[in-house]
Protein backbone atom coordinates (compact mmCIF):
# COMPACT_ATOMS: atom_id res chain seq x y z
CA UNK A 1 0.00 0.00 0.00
CA UNK A 2 1.52 3.33 -1.05
CA UNK A 3 1.75 6.11 1.54
CA UNK A 4 -0.70 8.98 1.45
CA UNK A 5 0.30 11.97 -0.65
CA UNK A 6 2.69 14.14 1.36
CA UNK A 7 2.12 17.87 1.86
CA UNK A 8 4.45 20.72 2.63
CA UNK A 9 4.27 22.77 5.82
CA UNK A 10 6.13 25.90 6.86
CA UNK A 11 7.69 23.96 9.73
CA UNK A 12 9.72 21.93 7.23
CA UNK A 13 13.20 23.21 6.51
CA UNK A 14 15.12 22.96 3.26
CA UNK A 15 16.53 19.71 4.58
CA UNK A 16 13.38 17.85 3.47
CA UNK A 17 12.64 17.03 -0.15
CA UNK A 18 8.95 16.51 0.52
CA UNK A 19 6.37 17.20 3.19
CA UNK A 20 5.04 14.75 5.76
CA UNK A 21 2.53 12.06 4.89
CA UNK A 22 -1.08 12.92 5.63
CA UNK A 23 -1.32 10.37 8.43
CA UNK A 24 1.82 11.87 9.99
CA UNK A 25 0.15 15.28 10.02
CA UNK A 26 -2.93 13.90 11.72
CA UNK A 27 -0.90 11.92 14.25
CA UNK A 28 1.49 14.72 15.17
CA UNK A 29 -0.67 17.87 15.07
CA UNK A 30 -1.33 19.68 18.35
CA UNK A 31 -3.19 22.76 17.13
CA UNK A 32 -6.50 21.10 17.95
CA UNK A 33 -5.70 21.52 21.64
CA UNK A 34 -2.80 23.99 21.93
CA UNK A 35 -4.64 26.76 20.08
CA UNK A 36 -5.87 27.86 23.50
CA UNK A 37 -2.36 29.25 23.99
CA UNK A 38 -2.88 31.83 21.23
CA UNK A 39 -3.07 34.85 23.51
CA UNK A 40 0.12 33.95 25.35
CA UNK A 41 1.86 33.13 22.07
CA UNK A 42 1.03 36.56 20.68
CA UNK A 43 2.01 38.40 23.87
CA UNK A 44 5.30 36.50 23.98
CA UNK A 45 5.96 37.20 20.29
CA UNK A 46 5.34 40.91 20.73
CA UNK A 47 7.81 41.03 23.63
CA UNK A 48 10.35 39.11 21.53
CA UNK A 49 9.89 41.52 18.61
CA UNK A 50 10.44 44.54 20.83
CA UNK A 51 13.58 42.96 22.21
CA UNK A 52 14.86 42.28 18.66
CA UNK A 53 14.19 45.95 17.91
CA UNK A 54 16.15 46.98 21.04
CA UNK A 55 19.23 44.99 19.98
CA UNK A 56 19.08 46.19 16.37
CA UNK A 57 17.79 43.10 14.56
CA UNK A 58 14.53 44.81 13.65
CA UNK A 59 14.08 48.40 12.59
CA UNK A 60 11.48 50.59 14.25
CA UNK A 61 9.20 50.25 11.21
CA UNK A 62 9.64 46.47 11.04
CA UNK A 63 8.91 46.05 14.73
CA UNK A 64 5.80 48.23 14.50
CA UNK A 65 4.55 46.21 11.50
CA UNK A 66 5.07 42.90 13.31
CA UNK A 67 3.39 44.09 16.49
CA UNK A 68 0.46 45.51 14.52
CA UNK A 69 0.14 42.27 12.53
CA UNK A 70 0.17 40.16 15.69
CA UNK A 71 -2.47 42.35 17.31
CA UNK A 72 -4.68 42.01 14.22
CA UNK A 73 -4.29 38.22 14.32
CA UNK A 74 -5.22 38.28 17.99
CA UNK A 75 -8.36 40.24 17.18
CA UNK A 76 -9.25 37.76 14.42
CA UNK A 77 -8.85 34.83 16.82
CA UNK A 78 -10.85 36.61 19.50
CA UNK A 79 -13.70 37.24 17.09
CA UNK A 80 -13.64 33.69 15.68
CA UNK A 81 -12.45 34.76 12.22
CA UNK A 82 -9.12 32.92 12.29
CA UNK A 83 -8.86 29.65 10.40
CA UNK A 84 -6.67 27.10 12.15
CA UNK A 85 -4.75 24.73 9.89
CA UNK A 86 -3.86 21.20 10.91
CA UNK A 87 -1.10 21.19 8.29
CA UNK A 88 0.70 23.91 10.27
CA UNK A 89 0.89 21.56 13.25
CA UNK A 90 0.57 23.90 16.22
CA UNK A 91 -0.51 27.28 17.50
CA UNK A 92 2.96 28.78 16.95
CA UNK A 93 3.23 27.91 13.28
CA UNK A 94 -0.37 28.93 12.59
CA UNK A 95 0.21 32.39 14.00
CA UNK A 96 3.63 32.78 12.38
CA UNK A 97 2.28 31.74 8.97
CA UNK A 98 -0.62 34.19 9.29
CA UNK A 99 1.80 36.95 10.32
CA UNK A 100 4.18 36.29 7.42
CA UNK A 101 1.25 36.33 5.02
CA UNK A 102 0.03 39.61 6.48
CA UNK A 103 3.45 41.24 6.98
CA UNK A 104 6.40 40.01 4.90
CA UNK A 105 8.90 41.14 7.51
CA UNK A 106 7.19 38.72 9.90
CA UNK A 107 9.69 36.11 8.74
CA UNK A 108 12.25 37.89 10.96
CA UNK A 109 10.26 37.28 14.12
CA UNK A 110 11.60 33.78 14.69
CA UNK A 111 15.18 35.07 14.87
CA UNK A 112 17.02 33.51 17.84
CA UNK A 113 13.89 31.64 18.87
CA UNK A 114 12.96 27.96 18.72
CA UNK A 115 9.56 26.42 19.16
CA UNK A 116 11.22 24.66 22.11
CA UNK A 117 11.65 27.82 24.15
CA UNK A 118 8.56 29.41 22.59
CA UNK A 119 6.24 26.69 23.86
CA UNK A 120 8.02 26.68 27.22
CA UNK A 121 7.30 30.40 27.47
CA UNK A 122 3.66 30.09 26.42
CA UNK A 123 3.01 27.29 28.86
CA UNK A 124 4.56 29.13 31.77
CA UNK A 125 2.45 32.21 31.05
CA UNK A 126 -0.67 30.07 30.69
CA UNK A 127 0.00 28.23 33.94
CA UNK A 128 0.60 31.52 35.77
CA UNK A 129 -2.86 32.73 34.75
CA UNK A 130 -4.43 29.41 35.71
CA UNK A 131 -2.86 29.48 39.15
CA UNK A 132 -4.27 32.95 39.81
CA UNK A 133 -7.72 31.76 38.72
CA UNK A 134 -7.50 28.59 40.81
CA UNK A 135 -6.53 30.51 43.93
CA UNK A 136 -9.59 32.71 43.36
CA UNK A 137 -11.85 29.66 43.02
CA UNK A 138 -10.40 28.13 46.18
CA UNK A 139 -11.07 31.34 48.04
CA UNK A 140 -14.68 31.36 46.82
CA UNK A 141 -15.21 27.79 48.06
CA UNK A 142 -13.68 28.67 51.42
CA UNK A 143 -16.10 31.60 51.64
CA UNK A 144 -19.04 29.28 50.94
CA UNK A 145 -17.93 26.91 53.69
CA UNK A 146 -17.43 29.83 56.06
CA UNK A 147 -20.88 31.23 55.25
CA UNK A 148 -22.48 27.85 55.98
CA UNK A 149 -20.48 27.52 59.20
CA UNK A 150 -21.55 30.95 60.41
CA UNK A 151 -25.18 30.26 59.58
CA UNK A 152 -25.20 26.98 61.51
CA UNK A 153 -22.50 27.62 64.10
CA UNK A 154 -24.69 26.43 67.00
CA UNK A 155 -25.63 23.14 65.36
CA UNK A 156 -24.01 20.04 66.86
CA UNK A 157 -23.42 16.89 64.84
CA UNK A 158 -21.64 13.64 65.62
CA UNK A 159 -18.00 13.59 64.59
CA UNK A 160 -16.98 10.27 63.04
CA UNK A 161 -14.03 7.92 62.99
CA UNK A 162 -14.28 4.72 60.93
CA UNK A 163 -17.68 6.15 59.90
CA UNK A 164 -18.88 5.37 63.44
CA UNK A 165 -20.18 8.07 65.75
CA UNK A 166 -17.31 9.23 67.92
CA UNK A 167 -17.64 12.61 69.67
CA UNK A 168 -19.86 15.67 69.23
CA UNK A 169 -18.59 18.62 67.20
CA UNK A 170 -20.18 21.74 65.86
CA UNK A 171 -20.97 21.53 62.17
CA UNK A 172 -19.01 24.76 61.76
CA UNK A 173 -15.93 22.99 63.12
CA UNK A 174 -16.37 20.19 60.60
CA UNK A 175 -16.73 22.68 57.73
CA UNK A 176 -13.72 24.69 58.88
CA UNK A 177 -11.63 21.52 58.59
CA UNK A 178 -12.12 21.80 54.83
CA UNK A 179 -11.34 25.51 54.91
CA UNK A 180 -7.98 24.54 56.44
CA UNK A 181 -7.37 21.92 53.74
CA UNK A 182 -8.18 24.39 50.98
CA UNK A 183 -5.86 26.96 52.54
CA UNK A 184 -3.00 24.49 52.23
CA UNK A 185 -4.00 23.97 48.59
CA UNK A 186 -3.81 27.73 48.04
CA UNK A 187 -0.37 27.81 49.66
CA UNK A 188 0.87 25.02 47.39
CA UNK A 189 -0.37 26.85 44.29
CA UNK A 190 1.23 30.09 45.49
CA UNK A 191 4.51 28.27 46.06
CA UNK A 192 4.27 26.73 42.59
CA UNK A 193 3.73 30.18 41.10
CA UNK A 194 7.25 31.24 42.14
CA UNK A 195 8.81 28.33 40.26
CA UNK A 196 6.58 28.85 37.22
CA UNK A 197 7.37 32.54 37.06
CA UNK A 198 10.76 32.20 35.34
CA UNK A 199 11.26 33.18 31.70
CA UNK A 200 12.82 30.53 29.40
CA UNK A 201 12.80 32.58 26.17
CA UNK A 202 16.28 33.02 24.75
CA UNK A 203 17.27 29.41 25.36
CA UNK A 204 16.72 28.56 21.69
CA UNK A 205 16.44 24.91 20.79
CA UNK A 206 18.80 24.01 23.65
CA UNK A 207 21.97 26.11 23.33
CA UNK A 208 20.83 29.72 23.28
CA UNK A 209 21.95 32.07 20.51
CA UNK A 210 25.08 33.83 19.30
CA UNK A 211 23.05 37.04 19.02
CA UNK A 212 23.19 39.42 21.99
CA UNK A 213 19.65 38.90 23.20
CA UNK A 214 18.30 40.90 26.12
CA UNK A 215 16.51 38.17 27.99
CA UNK A 216 15.94 40.33 31.04
CA UNK A 217 14.06 42.87 28.94
CA UNK A 218 11.67 40.17 27.70
CA UNK A 219 11.24 38.76 31.19
CA UNK A 220 10.38 42.15 32.61
CA UNK A 221 7.91 42.96 29.84
CA UNK A 222 6.13 39.63 30.35
CA UNK A 223 5.92 39.98 34.12
CA UNK A 224 8.55 37.39 35.01
CA UNK A 225 9.78 39.37 38.00
CA UNK A 226 10.25 38.57 41.68
CA UNK A 227 8.86 40.40 44.69
CA UNK A 228 11.64 42.98 44.35
CA UNK A 229 10.71 43.56 40.70
CA UNK A 230 13.86 41.84 39.43
CA UNK A 231 13.59 39.87 36.16
CA UNK A 232 13.66 36.10 36.55
CA UNK A 233 15.22 34.11 33.70
CA UNK A 234 16.24 30.48 33.48
CA UNK A 235 19.94 29.87 34.16
CA UNK A 236 20.50 26.79 31.99
CA UNK A 237 19.30 26.64 28.39
CA UNK A 238 19.08 22.85 28.32
CA UNK A 239 17.02 22.70 31.47
CA UNK A 240 14.84 25.59 30.27
CA UNK A 241 13.52 23.75 27.21
CA UNK A 242 13.20 20.35 28.87
CA UNK A 243 11.83 21.40 32.25
CA UNK A 244 8.28 20.27 32.93
CA UNK A 245 8.66 20.16 36.71
CA UNK A 246 6.34 23.10 37.14
CA UNK A 247 3.59 21.25 35.27
CA UNK A 248 4.04 18.16 37.42
CA UNK A 249 4.08 20.28 40.55
CA UNK A 250 0.86 22.03 39.57
CA UNK A 251 -0.80 18.74 38.65
CA UNK A 252 0.34 17.19 41.94
CA UNK A 253 -1.08 20.11 43.90
CA UNK A 254 -4.25 19.90 41.83
CA UNK A 255 -4.53 16.16 42.49
CA UNK A 256 -4.33 16.70 46.24
CA UNK A 257 -6.87 19.50 45.99
CA UNK A 258 -9.17 17.21 44.00
CA UNK A 259 -8.84 14.58 46.72
CA UNK A 260 -9.90 17.20 49.28
CA UNK A 261 -12.93 18.00 47.14
CA UNK A 262 -13.71 14.30 46.81
CA UNK A 263 -13.68 13.85 50.58
CA UNK A 264 -15.86 16.91 51.02
CA UNK A 265 -18.25 15.55 48.40
CA UNK A 266 -18.41 12.24 50.23
CA UNK A 267 -19.48 13.99 53.43
CA UNK A 268 -22.19 15.89 51.58
CA UNK A 269 -23.40 12.70 49.91
CA UNK A 270 -23.64 10.91 53.25
CA UNK A 271 -25.25 13.86 55.03
CA UNK A 272 -27.89 14.19 52.31
CA UNK A 273 -28.89 10.50 52.48
CA UNK A 274 -32.07 9.42 54.30
CA UNK A 275 -29.90 7.55 56.81
CA UNK A 276 -28.22 10.80 57.91
CA UNK A 277 -30.59 13.53 56.63
CA UNK A 278 -28.42 16.28 58.12
CA UNK A 279 -28.70 18.46 55.01
CA UNK A 280 -30.91 19.23 52.05
CA UNK A 281 -29.11 20.17 48.84
CA UNK A 282 -31.01 22.58 46.60
CA UNK A 283 -32.94 21.07 43.68
CA UNK A 284 -30.72 23.18 41.39
CA UNK A 285 -27.71 21.05 42.36
CA UNK A 286 -29.35 17.63 42.35
CA UNK A 287 -30.93 15.36 39.73
CA UNK A 288 -33.75 12.84 39.57
CA UNK A 289 -33.99 9.25 38.47
CA UNK A 290 -35.10 8.15 35.01
CA UNK A 291 -37.17 5.40 36.68
CA UNK A 292 -37.85 6.27 40.32
CA UNK A 293 -39.82 9.53 40.65
CA UNK A 294 -39.06 9.97 44.35
CA UNK A 295 -35.30 10.15 43.93
CA UNK A 296 -33.21 13.28 44.56
CA UNK A 297 -29.62 12.40 43.81
CA UNK A 298 -26.53 14.41 44.85
CA UNK A 299 -25.03 14.03 41.37
CA UNK A 300 -22.91 17.19 41.47
CA UNK A 301 -21.14 15.94 44.57
CA UNK A 302 -20.77 12.50 43.01
CA UNK A 303 -19.35 13.94 39.80
CA UNK A 304 -16.86 15.99 41.82
CA UNK A 305 -15.85 12.83 43.64
CA UNK A 306 -15.50 10.99 40.33
CA UNK A 307 -13.56 13.70 38.55
CA UNK A 308 -10.83 13.51 41.18
CA UNK A 309 -9.81 10.26 39.49
CA UNK A 310 -9.21 12.11 36.21
CA UNK A 311 -7.01 14.65 37.93
CA UNK A 312 -4.94 11.97 39.66
CA UNK A 313 -4.70 10.08 36.35
CA UNK A 314 -3.42 13.17 34.56
CA UNK A 315 -0.62 13.48 37.10
CA UNK A 316 0.35 9.86 36.49
CA UNK A 317 0.29 10.44 32.71
CA UNK A 318 2.69 13.37 33.01
CA UNK A 319 5.09 11.55 35.30
CA UNK A 320 5.10 8.47 33.08
CA UNK A 321 5.67 10.54 29.95
CA UNK A 322 8.70 12.26 31.50
CA UNK A 323 10.36 9.42 33.35
CA UNK A 324 12.59 8.05 30.57
CA UNK A 325 13.34 11.15 28.50
CA UNK A 326 16.94 12.12 27.77
CA UNK A 327 18.00 15.76 27.59
CA UNK A 328 16.70 18.00 26.15
CA UNK A 329 13.46 18.50 24.21
CA UNK A 330 11.73 15.40 22.87
CA UNK A 331 8.48 15.30 20.91
CA UNK A 332 6.99 13.20 23.70
CA UNK A 333 6.65 16.49 25.54
CA UNK A 334 3.84 17.51 23.23
CA UNK A 335 1.80 15.10 25.35
CA UNK A 336 2.20 17.35 28.38
CA UNK A 337 -0.54 19.79 27.41
CA UNK A 338 -3.72 17.75 27.34
CA UNK A 339 -3.29 16.30 30.87
CA UNK A 340 -2.40 19.74 32.20
CA UNK A 341 -5.25 21.51 30.39
CA UNK A 342 -7.74 18.88 31.51
CA UNK A 343 -6.50 19.03 35.10
CA UNK A 344 -6.93 22.78 35.37
CA UNK A 345 -10.30 22.77 33.61
CA UNK A 346 -11.61 19.91 35.74
CA UNK A 347 -10.38 21.30 39.03
CA UNK A 348 -11.69 24.79 38.35
CA UNK A 349 -15.12 23.44 37.38
CA UNK A 350 -15.22 21.22 40.47
CA UNK A 351 -14.31 24.08 42.79
CA UNK A 352 -16.97 26.28 41.25
CA UNK A 353 -19.75 23.68 41.43
CA UNK A 354 -18.92 22.81 45.05
CA UNK A 355 -18.95 26.48 46.07
CA UNK A 356 -22.36 26.97 44.46
CA UNK A 357 -23.80 23.77 45.90
CA UNK A 358 -22.70 24.56 49.45
CA UNK A 359 -24.20 28.04 49.18
CA UNK A 360 -27.51 26.36 48.31
CA UNK A 361 -27.53 23.70 51.02
CA UNK A 362 -29.71 23.82 54.14
CA UNK A 363 -29.05 22.05 57.45
CA UNK A 364 -31.76 20.24 59.40
CA UNK A 365 -30.77 21.43 62.87
CA UNK A 366 -33.36 19.26 64.64
CA UNK A 367 -32.12 16.02 63.10
CA UNK A 368 -28.51 16.99 63.74
CA UNK A 369 -29.33 17.68 67.40
CA UNK A 370 -31.07 14.34 67.70
CA UNK A 371 -28.05 12.52 66.26
CA UNK A 372 -25.55 14.38 68.43
CA UNK A 373 -27.54 13.94 71.66
CA UNK A 374 -26.47 10.30 72.07
CA UNK A 375 -24.73 10.22 75.49
CA UNK A 376 -22.31 7.59 74.19
CA UNK A 377 -20.61 10.37 72.23
CA UNK A 378 -19.40 11.77 75.57
CA UNK A 379 -17.95 8.51 76.89
CA UNK A 380 -14.45 9.94 76.52
CA UNK A 381 -15.51 12.90 78.66
CA UNK A 382 -16.36 10.43 81.41
CA UNK A 383 -12.87 8.94 81.10
CA UNK A 384 -11.43 12.46 81.33
CA UNK A 385 -13.50 13.02 84.48
CA UNK A 386 -11.89 9.94 86.04
CA UNK A 387 -8.45 11.24 85.05
CA UNK A 388 -9.26 14.44 86.95
CA UNK A 389 -9.94 12.24 89.99
CA UNK A 390 -6.40 10.84 89.69
CA UNK A 391 -7.18 7.68 87.71
CA UNK A 392 -4.55 6.74 85.08
CA UNK A 393 -6.06 7.15 81.62
CA UNK A 394 -5.62 3.52 80.58
CA UNK A 395 -7.50 2.42 83.69
CA UNK A 396 -10.14 5.12 83.12
CA UNK A 397 -10.57 3.94 79.54
CA UNK A 398 -11.14 0.38 80.77
CA UNK A 399 -13.64 1.48 83.42
CA UNK A 400 -15.70 3.54 81.00
CA UNK A 401 -15.68 0.62 78.59
CA UNK A 402 -17.27 -1.42 81.35
CA UNK A 403 -19.86 1.34 81.86
CA UNK A 404 -20.71 1.26 78.16
CA UNK A 405 -21.00 -2.53 78.26
CA UNK A 406 -23.34 -2.33 81.26
CA UNK A 407 -25.57 0.22 79.54
CA UNK A 408 -25.76 -1.94 76.43
CA UNK A 409 -26.66 -5.01 78.46
CA UNK A 410 -29.44 -3.09 80.20
CA UNK A 411 -30.66 -1.57 76.94
CA UNK A 412 -30.36 2.01 78.18
CA UNK A 413 -28.21 5.09 77.56
CA UNK A 414 -25.08 5.61 79.64
CA UNK A 415 -26.50 8.63 81.41
CA UNK A 416 -29.55 6.60 82.46
CA UNK A 417 -27.47 4.31 84.66
CA UNK A 418 -27.84 4.80 88.41
CA UNK A 419 -24.93 6.04 90.50
CA UNK A 420 -25.17 2.84 92.53
CA UNK A 421 -24.65 0.84 89.33
CA UNK A 422 -21.65 2.95 88.40
CA UNK A 423 -20.15 2.43 91.85
CA UNK A 424 -20.25 -1.33 91.36
CA UNK A 425 -17.81 -0.78 88.50
CA UNK A 426 -15.65 1.66 90.49
CA UNK A 427 -16.30 3.37 93.82
CA UNK A 428 -14.83 6.64 92.53
CA UNK A 429 -17.90 7.25 90.38
CA UNK A 430 -20.38 9.64 92.00
CA UNK A 431 -23.31 11.88 91.13
CA UNK A 432 -21.12 14.59 89.53
CA UNK A 433 -19.67 12.05 87.11
CA UNK A 434 -23.01 12.04 85.25
CA UNK A 435 -22.77 15.80 84.65
CA UNK A 436 -20.32 15.18 81.82
CA UNK A 437 -23.26 14.07 79.65
CA UNK A 438 -24.62 17.59 79.40
CA UNK A 439 -23.69 18.58 75.80
CA UNK A 440 -23.65 22.32 76.57
CA UNK A 441 -21.21 21.78 79.42
CA UNK A 442 -19.18 19.36 77.32
CA UNK A 443 -18.72 21.82 74.46
CA UNK A 444 -17.90 24.73 76.78
CA UNK A 445 -15.06 22.69 78.29
CA UNK A 446 -13.38 22.22 74.91
CA UNK A 447 -11.45 25.47 74.93
CA UNK A 448 -7.98 24.59 73.62
CA UNK A 449 -6.78 26.09 70.35
CA UNK A 450 -8.10 23.98 67.50
CA UNK A 451 -10.81 22.29 69.58
CA UNK A 452 -14.52 22.20 68.66
CA UNK A 453 -15.62 24.18 71.72
CA UNK A 454 -18.05 27.08 71.62
CA UNK A 455 -15.54 29.89 72.10
CA UNK A 456 -12.87 28.33 69.91
CA UNK A 457 -15.24 27.71 66.99
CA UNK A 458 -16.45 31.31 67.23
CA UNK A 459 -12.84 32.45 67.32
CA UNK A 460 -11.98 30.43 64.22
CA UNK A 461 -15.04 31.68 62.34
CA UNK A 462 -13.99 35.25 63.08
CA UNK A 463 -10.42 34.47 62.04
CA UNK A 464 -11.49 33.13 58.64
CA UNK A 465 -13.96 35.94 58.15
CA UNK A 466 -11.02 38.38 58.33
CA UNK A 467 -8.77 36.17 56.22
CA UNK A 468 -11.30 35.82 53.41
CA UNK A 469 -12.38 39.46 53.19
Amino acid sequence: MSPAKPSKTVSRSGRFAEGPAKEVQVFSESVSFDQRLWKHDIIGSIAHARMLRAIGILSKVECAAIVSGLEEIGEDIQQGRFEWSQELEDVHMNIEAALTKKVSVGAKLHTARSRNDQVALDMRMWVRDELVDLIGELRALQSSLLHMGQKYQKVLIPGYTHLQRAQPVFMAHHLLAYVEMLERDKQRFRDAFDRVNVCPLGSGALAGSTLKLNREMVARELGFVDVEDQPQVTRNSMDAVSDRDYMVECCASAALCAIHLSRMAEDLILWSSAEFAFIQISDAYTTGSSLMPQKKNPDMAELTRGKSGRVVGNLMALLTMLKGLPMTYNRDMQEDKQPLFDTMDTLRASLRIMAGMIRHTEVDAELCERASSDPALLATDLADWLVEQGVPFREAHHLVGAVVGLAESKGCAINQLKVSELKKIDVRFNRTSLEVFDPVRAMSRRCMTGSPGVKEVRKQLNFWKKQLK
